[in-house]
Order: C-alpha cells, then structure tokens, then sequence
C-alpha cells in the first residue's frame, strides 16, 4: 500500500515526554501508506515517551535533530502531544521558525491534543478553527483561534490546511485526515 508514495512528513518533538501513542500510531499508519517520515527532537539519541503524562513508555529513535532540518523538502508537519513534550516545544526557537515556514508556504500541519501549544505560541492559530486537548482551549481562544470539541478538525482558512485532533482516542480519524490531505 503505498498510497503516500514519495510524500515526506516532518515529526517534532522533544526528546522526553511525548505521548507513546501520538507519536508511534501516525508514524507507523504513515509509514505503511508508503510516506517517509522524520522524527526531529532537540538532541540526537533517544525519545523517551509518556503514556497519559505520567507513565514511561517506549523510547524511539531520533532521526535528525530540529536545528538541522531542512524544513523546505517536507509536504506536511506532525506535533504530537503529551503536556511536558508540547510545552517544551513550544519554547524551541528552531520548531517556532518551522512552523511558521509551513504556514507562511501554505504547507498543512497536523496536531493532536497538546501539540497546538507550538501554534498558539508563534500566532498562527488566529482565524483557524481547531480541536485540541480539552485544557488548551482557552489558550487557542486567546491566540484568535475557535475551539470546537471534534474528534478531527480540518480548516483550510487562511490558505494553509491545519488538521488537528482532541487525544489518543481520536487517532484514526486523524492519520485517516492526513492520509486524505496528503492525497490530494
């Protein structure tokens, strides 16, 4: 199945505290539809995972480190969750500078229950409609954005696409949402 044949997708996290599922799940699914798929954390080595914010989960390979990244050669960014790993990223001028080339290139972004922090935090949520952890809701609403409770959300206001979900709960209607944007 390789339906995402020559699509290349760019994960930013941090190297602890993202959450198990939001990471493995989309990089797997994707994988298999045939996308090649870069997990980029601050440092080289190891991520280590959290299930819940709270319990050690597997550890996954860094594949480059965000400061080297050339964000130009992807069709899609991923921001997982998990609270200390969203709040980490949110503050790394190298994945600000990032997110910000993908919107200002009309390039789409995915991000599933805390990941949205790094949006609200370099502006880009003002005039989106967007799902999210239930907590972030008034920081999405103070950055501009509008909140909804969705277990997907896809807004392609502002001429750039933003697909974002609410928790691990809602991950098959999210890498279902991204094989779908990545397919047009």
């Amino acid at each position: 199945m390789a339906e995402l044949s020559g699509k290349k997708i760019l994960v930013l996290v941090t190297n602890q505290g993202v959450e198990q599922d939001e990471l493995k799940v989309p990089a797997e699914k994707l994988r298999e539809a045939g996308a090649e798929v870069t997990v980029a954390a601050p440092e080289t080595g190891e991520i280590k995972s959290l299930v819940s914010d709270w319990d050690l989960g597997e550890t996954f390979p860094v594949d480059q480190t965000i400061s080297s990244v050339n964000e130009s050669e992807y069709d899609l960014l991923l921001l997982p969750g998990g609270t200390l790993n969203a709040d980490s990223l949110r503050l790394n001028e190298d994945a600000q500078k990032i997110a910000k080339s993908f919107v200002s290139s009309g390039r789409p972004v995915a991000s599933i229950c805390h990941g949205p922090w790094l949006l609200v935090e370099t502006g880009v949520v003002d005039g989106k409609t967007l799902t999210s952890y239930a907590s972030l809701k008034t920081d999405i609403t103070n950055a501009g954005g509008n909140w909804v409770d969705q277990e997907v959300k896809v807004c392609p206001a502002n001429e750039w696409t933003l697909i974002t979900s609410r928790n691990p709960g809602d991950l098959e209607a999210f890498v279902g949402a991204i094989k779908e944007q990545l397919s047009v």
